[in-house]
């Protein structure tokens, strides 16, 4: 299973707005390869990674042994479209997606729920982020 970032994702993780202590949640992350990229970046903060697939989600939680001992880095099986927060879970100031069906426009209803279940997720002035841009593009989460 892939540990290292291709050359799209290594400039897809250099290209988000990440500092420490950020809290990051990745939407669609596959095997983990960015969301442990992400991890390492952002020092004290936190990853939350989700994907719709639970392969994905083994093959990621597989990957990270390492990072997932830090608390730094968790994995989540669940679509984007139901995702919410946990009690007591705080929100995040920055998302990303990479390649995810219901925010690309091929799934508008799902694209709909999505955006807002993104907007309860986020912080106040939470940014969403996604493929498509040179390499991202900032998407407005506002109706």
């Amino acid at each position: 299973m892939p540990r290292d970032l291709s050359a799209r994702l290594a400039a897809i993780v250099e290209a988000l707005p990440l500092r420490p202590g950020l809290r990051v949640l990745e939407i669609g992350c596959g095997p983990g390869v960015a969301a442990r990229a992400v991890a390492r970046r952002i020092g004290g903060g936190h990853v939350l990674a989700i994907d719709r697939s639970a392969r994905a989600i083994a093959q990621a939680i597989a990957g990270s042994e390492a990072e997932l001992a830090s608390g730094h880095l968790r994995f989540r099986h669940v679509a984007i479209e139901d995702f919410e927060l946990e009690k007591g879970e705080r929100p995040y100031d920055i998302a990303f997606a990479v390649r995810v069906g219901a925010l690309d426009g091929r799934h508008p209803e799902a694209g709909r729920t999505a955006r807002q279940r993104i907007r309860r997720a986020l912080s106040k002035g939470g940014r969403l982020y996604m493929d498509g841009g040179d390499p991202l593009r900032e998407v407005s989460l506002d109706d």
